[in-house]
């Protein structure tokens, strides 16, 4: 284990966070018309799902028994202090992020290093602190800590050890049920809800974005703030990033964005949830942005063939592509889809033909990025090799 001392200036402002646990907060959705309403803390619970459907029913009728117990500010990382942190580290897009421990109280964090290569880093890091100080909400990852030192930036946040959520279902010893499907997207729109209450839109909304708290229960995160944005309804915000097939046609269209696009996304992920198929993926992106553009997409009669009308009916009031009549996030949560699951989960605990084919895409999405990687580093080494950038026009 290396020993890392962490000095800097602390750029974090407040806010609580909560730890991890295992638990999904389910605060009383908003009223049929797309006006979100407070969230309050103390609110019932909807229960982690334990394997199977009727275990996720029941818990959650257990949890709707109790009341959520009122956040606590957890202990902040003495930045002074040495940090714990392992020799190797996963390497993003953005970053690094490597596992810590805080060494007064034995938290467990991932501490994200982003170096500075100009001040639009700087401005764009500052901005992800920003955004995520606002967002105390158990199905959103926390911030608790961040400092700037003078050649880098590092966020030290909530540690969560579960895997993504497709890499989690795909396991051959995991029964997924519809039942399980409702958990999990009853958790995703209960932290989408909150962010739009707290006007930040993510705008990245994708599988790999939605991580499982343990390798055991069912609850969720969304996590990677780094191209959320600070929301206003009375100015025009346009952006042009994303991944092709979770994009919304405003997006595409380099439109004016709002709440109702990560409404879309959401719908995209129930989609692949329940079926494994990508409702717009196509051969190449042009292909993917062109499905999108035309709102091309459908039930497969085979693939959808267990699946209940309550579930179709919800996504099918998603992925629309007039942005004013895709449900809020508050609507969603009071579909009947994402309610009475006990019931449900009496009448059926039949597994999904979705993981099988969910398995597929997420080999192909993993071979995509070891070929991309692979690609990166013979790239930079033709340039390390040449000893010149501008021979590849960089």
């Amino acid at each position: 284990m290396e020993r890392r001392k962490v000095r800097g200036r602390r750029l974090f402002a407040g806010g609580k966070a909560e730890p991890a646990e295992d638990t999904a907060s389910a605060a009383a959705p908003a009223p049929h018309g797309g006006q979100e309403e407070p969230v309050k803390e103390g609110a019932p619970t909807a229960a982690p799902a334990q394997h199977g459907g009727k275990e996720a029913a029941r818990a959650e009728e257990e949890a709707n028994k109790q009341k959520q117990p009122e956040g606590s500010e957890p202990a902040r990382p003495v930045l002074q202090q040495s940090l714990s942190c392992p020799a190797s580290c996963q390497r993003g897009k953005f970053g690094e992020v490597h596992t810590c421990t805080e060494k007064q109280t034995g938290l467990k964090l991932a501490a994200k290093v982003i170096r500075k290569q100009g001040a639009k880093d700087k401005e764009m890091v500052l901005l992800e602190i920003d955004v995520m100080n606002q967002l105390n909400h158990r199905n959103l990852i926390q911030l608790y800590d961040a400092i700037e030192t003078p050649r880098e930036i590092i966020l030290f946040m909530e540690f969560v050890e579960g895997g993504e959520l497709f890499e989690r279902i795909i396991d051959d010893d995991y029964h997924l049920t519809e039942v399980d499907c409702m958990v999990f997207v009853r958790q995703i729109c209960e932290g989408i809800r909150f962010m739009h209450h707290m006007r930040v839109l993510h705008l990245d909304l994708k599988p790999e974005n939605i991580l499982c708290v343990a390798a055991t229960g069912h609850m969720v995160k969304i996590i990677d703030f780094g191209l959320a944005r600070r929301y206003n309804p009375e100015e025009k915000l346009k952006v042009n990033f994303g991944t092709p097939e979770f994009l919304s046609p405003e997006v595409v269209n380099y439109e004016q964005v709002s709440y109702a696009t990560d409404m879309w996304s959401m719908g995209v992920i129930t989609y692949m949830l329940l079926s494994g198929l990508s409702p717009f993926l196509g051969d190449n992106d042009t292909e993917t942005l062109n499905n999108v553009l035309a709102a091309n997409w459908y039930f497969d009669e085979e693939t959808f063939e267990s699946v209940s009308e309550e579930a179709k009916d919800f996504v099918s009031n998603l992925i629309i592509k007039e942005k004013s009549a895709r449900m809020s996030a508050g609507q969603c949560l009071q579909h009947p889809w994402l309610n009475s699951l006990a019931e449900k989960a009496k009448r059926s605990n039949r597994r999904l033909k979705s993981q099988v084919l969910l398995k597929k895409y997420v080999m192909r999405r993993r071979w995509k990025k070891n070929f991309i990687g692979v690609c990166a580093a013979n790239r930079f080494k033709k340039i390390t090799s040449s000893g010149s950038l501008t021979a590849l026009g960089v």
